[in-house]
């Protein structure tokens, strides 16, 4: 009898101190499964690390599997549970499905599920189900602590040009870039556009390296960024679909945390009103084209 041609799929932390999920750790685990069961040969493992489970499209190696299946490289795949193969119900269920149409069964040896026997679709539904709703509760709880933070003044996202996070993740100015914020606000207010801005920056030979790869959207951004007069504003978008992870701007204007004088302001906030006056009115000339 031929021996089964057998891969298996693990989704790894990226925290070298997790042993359990690791790499390593989980070809080891299945090697000896295999070597367990006589008529089974190992063929390759693949593992994505870190990446959620919630949607396949982000996952190459996972996809790289499905395409060696179609491909008929194997015969095969083992995985520990559900929650590692996908928490998403669609996925799961679609792809096990095409699977199984190429007469390819999976396992998933902790949750006990064989999609080649003739119940192992409906106790794979019931567990992809809990999986993905597991998913949802989690985005859920950290939703809520995101809030939190921003009402607590937490800066998240990355840190605008001009400003740094210190040692107590402390909005901080960097002062070699800030000197290029404020002739950018000044410059602004006295009327050239962002193209003429640029075009400024990269003839002057202090800010001519720091703004070789610039283009007029950084400079129309940082305009409108109120960080530079030391405000923090969070909140302006929201994850809609814990599964897709599109965001979509918040109208709930409860929802969005407004900090005055949240830390030290590279521009004063005269020079920054002066700015958003100028902003608008340039808009609204545009708008009259």
């Amino acid at each position: 009898m031929n021996k089964l041609r057998v891969v298996f799929y693990a989704r790894v932390s990226t925290d070298e101190d997790d042993q359990l999920h690791s790499f390593t750790a989980q070809k080891d685990y299945f090697q000896d499964y295999i070597t367990r069961n006589k008529d089974m040969i190992f063929i390759r493992g693949y593992a994505d690390e870190g990446i959620s489970g919630v949607s396949t499209k982000k996952r190459v190696e996972f996809l790289r599997m499905i395409e060696d299946a179609r491909l008929g490289k194997f015969d095969l795949i083992l995985t520990k549970e559900v929650s590692r193969f996908a928490r998403n119900t669609v996925d799961t269920l679609s792809y096990t499905r095409e699977l199984s149409r190429l007469n390819i069964g999976v396992i998933f040896t902790n949750d006990g599920i064989d999609t080649r026997h003739k119940d192992g679709e409906l106790r794979l539904t019931i567990m992809a189900s809990l999986a993905q709703d597991e998913s949802r509760k989690t985005s859920e709880r950290v939703n809520w602590a995101v809030q939190r933070n921003y009402e607590n003044g937490v800066a998240h996202g990355s840190m605008p040009y001009g400003y740094r996070r210190n040692a107590n993740k402390e909005i901080v100015i960097y002062e070699p870039e800030a000197l290029v914020v404020k002739k950018v606000f000044n410059l602004y207010i006295q009327g050239l556009g962002c193209r003429r801005i640029v075009n400024e920056l990269r003839d002057d030979p202090t800010t001519k390296a720091q703004a070789e790869q610039w283009s007029f959207s950084k400079i129309t951004n940082m305009i409108k960024n109120f960080k530079y007069c030391g405000d923090l504003v969070q909140g302006l978008s929201y994850t809609e679909d814990f599964l897709t992870k599109t965001r979509k701007k918040q109208t709930d204007n409860d929802k969005i945390v407004y900090i005055k004088d949240h830390h030290a302001p590279i521009i004063t906030r005269e020079i920054f009103e002066l700015a958003q006056q100028e902003r608008i009115k340039r808009s609204r000339m545009k708008d009259r084209k």
